[in-house]
């Protein structure tokens, strides 16, 4: 399986004397230092997000982002008189990422040692060190896939999903109805290996087993003929969720799951299961069982409950790396949910 350094998914900023030289709130002409519009451009082109963390006036900050066409940039700020601690641990919930994959700067080593000393797993750095932050191994993903680049935007995108989620007063499942949404799944192309490496790195939470695959893997498995490696991307109304699914099946005289994982930023759209509702009716259609294997990790309890909800049973526990094997007679089968279009390509 392929060896990858936990990659870095947002880069948290302070602004004074971190940004920019000087404070805002003693200088309203403060210069934004040299070069670092551009790294923060760059990380953006590169699917990692920024955001802020900053003891500062929200208007005046506001004001001088945007004087300086960076404001977009900037997912959750966090512009307030709060610890930092407590806005970056707002941001990590709003973005929904482990905090492992979290970077913080800051010049303040007092600020840098309170958010450590209350999210250890934040990674801190000092804003002096700005300049050699694109050489940053875990800022430096092995692939810049379409969907990376638009990370910001699916952001952006779900942001206005939520606020209409929020002010709509009628049943989930109408609003559902409402987006529109369509599912796509294929079997793997060569040119959606990036992406399918990029998923296995990135995705913990509805991941079954935890493993991640290489580029070079992942096209063996596409053109083996005792495997199918299969992909979905989900589309509604606002824009494109991207490539959102991956399911990788051995083929033997029976079907065997070796890899189930679903984008977390599709959790609560009630489609999480579509994927593996697919793979159990392609085996149902070839006679024989589905077998599934499932490493419990420290973030993906959801799909274990996802599992034991689409009637899987454990079967056997390999002692030595603690994968469970668990089986399903495919005597039930959820139906695809009504509020999507799911195509089979």
């Amino acid at each position: 399986m392929g060896e990858f350094v936990k990659e870095i998914k947002c880069v948290v900023w302070d602004l004074d004397n971190t940004l920019w030289d000087g404070i805002l709130l003693e200088d309203k002409e403060v210069i934004f230092k040299p070069g670092i519009c551009d790294i923060i451009k760059e990380l953006d082109s590169r699917g990692v997000l920024n955001s802020i963390a900053s003891k500062n006036n929200y208007e005046d900050a506001v004001k001088k982002l945007e004087e300086a066409g960076i404001r977009e940039y900037f997912l959750f700020p966090e512009i307030t008189w709060d610890a930092k601690s407590k806005a970056i641990d707002r941001i990590i919930k709003n973005l929904n990422i482990g905090q492992d994959t979290i970077l913080f700067i800051d010049d303040q080593q007092f600020e840098l040692d309170e958010v450590k000393y209350e999210l250890p797993q934040v990674t801190c750095i000092n804003s002096c060190e700005y300049m050699n932050l694109l050489e940053y191994p875990r800022l430096r993903q092995r692939f810049n896939t379409e969907d990376s680049k638009r990370r910001r935007l699916m952001y952006l995108e779900d942001i206005e999903r939520k606020r209409d989620e929020n002010s709509y007063n009628g049943p989930t499942e109408k609003f559902l109805t409402s987006l529109n949404m369509r599912i796509t799944i294929t079997e793997a192309e060569e040119s959606d290996l990036q992406r399918a490496e990029e998923l296995t790195v990135r995705t913990n939470q509805l991941n079954a087993t935890g493993i991640t695959y290489d580029y070079s893997e992942l096209d063996e498995y596409r053109k083996s003929d005792n495997h199918k490696l299969f992909i979905c991307e989900l589309v509604d109304k606002y824009g494109s969720y991207g490539k959102i699914g991956l399911a990788l099946v051995e083929i033997k005289e029976y079907w065997h799951l070796k890899m189930l994982l679903m984008s977390c930023r599709v959790m609560s759209r009630g489609i999480g299961t579509v994927l593996l509702n697919f793979i159990m009716r392609q085996a149902k259609d070839k006679g024989g069982k589905l077998y599934a294997d499932f490493k419990m990790t420290d973030r993906n309890r959801q799909m274990y409950v996802t599992y034991k909800f689409a009637n899987f049973k454990e079967v056997h526990i390999d002692d030595a790396d603690g994968v469970i094997l668990m089986e399903n007679d495919l005597s039930i089968i959820q139906e695809y949910p009504p509020f999507a279009e799911v195509s089979i390509m």
